[in-house]
């Protein structure tokens, strides 16, 4: 019996934990986040729109999270996104789970780009070119939406 219930209790844990993955997945995709930096330079390069990397420790970076309430969050910053944007988080997260692979590609895009502390924006073209690196920076999502306009006029 108590072979049983460590079964069940297994069984449910795993559970658990998966569709706390997929809410993740779902939560971050719906805000029109995604992971996966091969899709995202795929895309930008069907639609012609810039990629912004989000370089961020979603969970415990006080500088990542104010960036996401103030700027992210906000329907300016959404409504341009969605129309210029493909975004994609790059998370160090210390208390959320990631897969193997989801790790091991920020790894890479960390050292690629010589990423230093968080937040760290980097915009890249829609060939996957740097075009500039951004930070944290105060006055929420006009000031922000600005400059991602002035880069596009660029390309």
């Amino acid at each position: 019996m108590n072979h049983l219930f460590r079964a069940i209790a297994s069984a449910l844990s795993l559970l658990i934990l998966s569709a706390a993955t997929v809410s993740a997945a779902t939560v971050s995709a719906a805000g029109g986040w995604d992971d996966d930096y091969e899709k995202a330079l795929a895309r930008a390069k069907t639609e012609k729109k810039l990629v912004l990397l989000d370089f961020t420790g979603s969970d415990w970076c006080g500088w990542c999270i104010k960036l996401d309430k103030e700027v992210f969050s906000k329907s300016e910053f959404k409504t341009y996104a969605k129309e210029n944007l493909v975004l994609v988080e790059v998370d160090f997260p210390q208390g959320k789970r990631q897969s193997a692979k989801l790790k091991a590609q920020n790894e890479k895009l960390q050292q690629e780009f010589g990423i230093q502390g968080y937040p760290t924006l980097i915009v890249l073209n829609s060939e996957g070119k740097k075009v500039a690196q951004l930070g944290y920076e105060a006055g929420g999502p006009t000031p922000f939406v600005a400059k991602l306009k002035e880069l596009q006029k660029s390309e």
